[in-house]
Order: structure tokens, then C-alpha cells, then sequence
């Protein structure tokens, strides 16, 4: 159970790295002096599919992790 709420911190600390790095390429892209059209386009517009990504990715996670949670319960109950 410690496992599962350390990875699932891990997890989101990770998912939030990913998001601000995201943050900053986008933005060093727009101040490049010799960028085409193509290369300063950002995906700012963009945010809101990202979260939606993200919050798709935590709540399966979680469905995961309530999962193995009750088939461990089930497990435990059969061996009694």
C-alpha cells in the first residue's frame, strides 16, 4: 500500500515535469530569431487536451491501482 501511494506521487510528480517542459520548449521556440512560420507556431491554444490527457492518465491509473487493491482483497479472502 506504501508502494502504491510513493509510486502514485512519483507518478504525478513526473506528469507535472512533463507539463513545464512542455511550457518552456513552447516558449523558447517563439523567440527564435531564424524560425519559419511552421517553428513559431505554439501549442498554447492547445492546453486544455493536455490536461484532459492528464487527468485521463491519473483517473486510469487510479481505476489500476482500485483494482489491485480489491483483487488483493479477494486473494486475502481465499486463503482464509
Amino acid at each position: 500500500m506504501r508502494a502504491i501511494k510513493i509510486l502514485s506521487t512519483l507518478g504525478v510528480v513526473l506528469l507535472a515535469l512533463s507539463a513545464l517542459s512542455a511550457v518552456g520548449l513552447a516558449q523558447e521556440m517563439e523567440n527564435l530569431p531564424q524560425a519559419s512560420d511552421l517553428a513559431r507556431q505554439s501549442l498554447r491554444p492547445y492546453w486544455h487536451v493536455f490536461a484532459a490527457y492528464t487527468i485521463a492518465i491519473v483517473l486510469i491509473g487510479g481505476w489500476a491501482v482500485s483494482i489491485a487493491r480489491r483483487l488483493r482483497a479477494v486473494e486475502e479472502r481465499l486463503l482464509d
